[in-house]
């Protein structure tokens, strides 16, 4: 899988770099996600404005992300996301459990 973490003060940011979030790639996100998501982060910024498909597994490696932020105390927030990917989120009433921004930079900003 191909992603790309920083950070920016007290927020990590993981930009997904494919184009698909789905079985083949959710097992090693969701082991990313167990490395990431830690008492030391407080805002987890997922950049998802590559992908253009997700499915089920998917948003089960999202959802890990999202309980284990909240408890050890901290956010995850969604940027980027294309209509399709924001339209499942919707569908599925995620968008309840995370905050969802146009951009990276407006997720910053939250």
């Amino acid at each position: 899988m191909q992603f790309e973490v920083k950070k920016n003060g007290d927020a990590t940011i993981l930009k997904v770099k494919m184009r698909k979030l789905d079985a083949s790639v959710s097992p090693e996100l969701k082991g990313e996600f167990l490395v990431l998501c830690n008492r030391q982060t407080k805002n987890l910024v997922i950049d998802l404005s590559d992908v253009e498909f997700c499915d089920s597994s998917g948003l089960s490696a999202l959802l890990i992300a999202e309980r284990k932020m909240r408890e050890n105390g901290g956010v995850v927030k969604l940027a980027g996301l294309q209509k399709k990917v924001l339209a499942l989120i919707r569908i599925s009433r995620l968008d309840r459990a995370f905050r969802i921004h146009d951009t990276v930079a407006k997720a910053l900003k939250s």
